[in-house]
């Protein structure tokens, strides 16, 4: 209240001293300038009050941002967690046949895949032309079915061991980008702490995280395909069952009436000596 009356008198002071009369040295009243002083006065509350209100914006502010910059102390302390390490498959190489199945399903390089898959399983022996033409539609429909089934089944398992030995090839690359994702979330850098940074972060984490989704679908693939094929397979031993079944009623039937009509032929012709 006292540097408002003490403003008022300022102001007024500086407004009626211009109201001096020109006939000795009273003062003369002047109601255009008391007014406009008036005017002045509350114009200057006005800005006075608007000056406060931005203050305390700006003071509001100001809090909820040292207050959005602080961080949780000795967050490695709190958070850190040890997770197990990826690891290479190994295996003893007592004929030889091993060695590049292993760095194959390593490392995923295709090449290393085919040849470690060759030598690691029975080949398939082709069937000669000759055995194939004498076969009948039955039995060369079964033996293409099986001969397809076994083709399919080292399709899905190369690819299987190629998926694998990708994801394995990656992993260290993976894990050192995790452990500085890690180090740079619990670091007490306030660099690293801005928003920024925190939402770079978080942009990474879900980049990683679309890539681990991504390995995992391709694995379920892999899964589901080699599925597929097993079903295939049970498929096949189930249709040849029931094929065979067919063809032995179908002959069994041919078979009766055969023995049927010799069997009636044999005892009309049949005479006592």
């Amino acid at each position: 209240m006292k540097r408002k009356a003490l403003l008022f008198v300022l102001v007024m002071g500086s407004c009626l001293g211009t109201a001096s009369a020109q006939f000795g040295s009273g003062i003369v009243y002047d109601p255009t300038n008391f007014q406009n002083a008036l005017l002045r006065y509350q114009q200057l509350q006005q800005h006075l009050t608007q000056l406060q209100k931005s203050y305390a914006q700006i003071t509001n502010q100001l809090n909820l941002a040292r207050q959005m910059a602080t961080f949780i102390r000795n967050m490695p302390a709190r958070y850190r967690a040890v997770f197990s390490q990826w690891r290479n498959v190994t295996s003893l190489n007592t004929f030889g046949n091993t060695g590049s199945w292993i760095n194959g399903i390593n490392s995923g390089l295709l090449s290393t895949i085919n040849t470690g898959y060759q030598k690691s399983t029975t080949q398939l022996l082709p069937y000669s032309p000759d055995h194939l033409s004498g076969m009948d539609p039955f039995e060369l429909d079964r033996v293409q079915s099986q001969y397809a089934s076994v083709e399919l089944a080292d399709g899905a398992n190369m690819n299987a061991m190629a998926t694998i030995g990708s994801i394995r090839g990656s992993a260290q690359d993976i894990q050192t980008q995790i452990a500085n994702l890690e180090q740079d979330s619990f670091s007490n850098d306030s660099d690293l702490n801005s928003e920024v940074s925190v939402l770079n972060k978080i942009n990474a984490a879900g980049v990683l995280t679309l890539r681990t989704l991504q390995d995992s679908n391709k694995l379920l693939a892999s899964l589901l395909e080699q599925q597929t094929i097993l079903a295939k397979q049970q498929r096949e031993a189930t249709t040849n069952a029931i094929n065979v079944d067919i063809s032995r009623q179908a002959n069994l039937s041919v078979n009766l009436s055969q023995v049927t009509s010799t069997l009636t032929s044999s005892l009309q012709n049949f005479r006592m000596p």
